[in-house]
């Protein structure tokens, strides 16, 4: 009769002191392995030297996987992508990744790995902040646009926190000037925000479809002419 509210009180006492004892830990990150990435961006720079400046995309798979010539055919880009980059790795190599180029832009998509890492919205959220500071510091004058984590169908259930990082970089960027946020996620959306249409993505639901990255074009595009550096 006595055992089970003592029991009780020891699961009570250990949730009061220890309430993240069972909580899921975010996957470790390291920077370092992308080493061989960053210098195979040094290499193809040493074969042709990048040019000044050009538009800088940095990010993860989403900035890899995007045909930049195609999407804006004549103009100078750059891209420094890495498949299965976080934000503290673009931090961690931002000197060869952002710092030793002169671009006239540099546009960010990032955040949505450091989700799915387990990583919290105030994690991405000041990681995002950082990643602009050191460009604004890198390159003053030069404009920051910072892609919206977009909702993807793999990663639905990520989706409120991610809007979450989404709404707290927007108000950032509009209090600071020198940065733009831009919401390529909202128009993604289905009706009520509903989970975006397959035919935004690939056949894996993550990556954007040759139809997903036309429409981003058109919000990047918008958004370089509203900073001034595209006509």
């Amino acid at each position: 009769m006595i055992r089970t509210p003592l029991l009780t009180l020891g699961f009570l006492l250990a949730a009061l002191f220890f309430p993240d004892l069972h909580a899921e830990e975010p996957t470790p990150i390291d920077p370092t392995k992308w080493d061989a990435d960053i210098a195979a961006f040094a290499k193809r720079d040493a074969k042709s030297p990048a040019p000044a400046g050009a538009l800088l995309f940095v990010g993860s798979s989403t900035i890899r996987m995007w045909d930049l010539p195609a999407s804006w055919p004549g103009e100078k880009l750059l891209n420094n992508g890495f498949g299965g980059s976080t934000l503290p790795d673009a931090i961690h190599h931002f000197e060869k990744l952002v710092a030793a180029y002169q671009p006239r832009a540099v546009i960010v998509y990032s955040g949505d790995n450091d989700m799915g890492r387990g990583r919290s919205v105030s994690q991405v959220t000041e990681d995002f902040k950082t990643f602009a500071a050191l460009s604004q510091k890198a390159h003053p004058g030069v404009p920051v646009l910072i892609l919206a984590i977009k909702p993807s169908v793999k990663r639905w259930n990520l989706w409120p926190k991610m809007e979450e990082v989404n709404q707290a970089v927007a108000a950032h960027c509009a209090a600071t000037p020198g940065l733009s946020f831009v919401d390529v996620a909202t128009p993604m959306l289905g009706p009520d925000g509903a989970k975006p249409a397959e035919s935004w993505f690939k056949a894996d639901g993550l990556h954007l479809s040759p139809e997903g990255y036309a429409k981003w074009t058109e919000m990047v595009s918008k958004a370089l002419r509203k900073v001034g550096v595209e006509e």
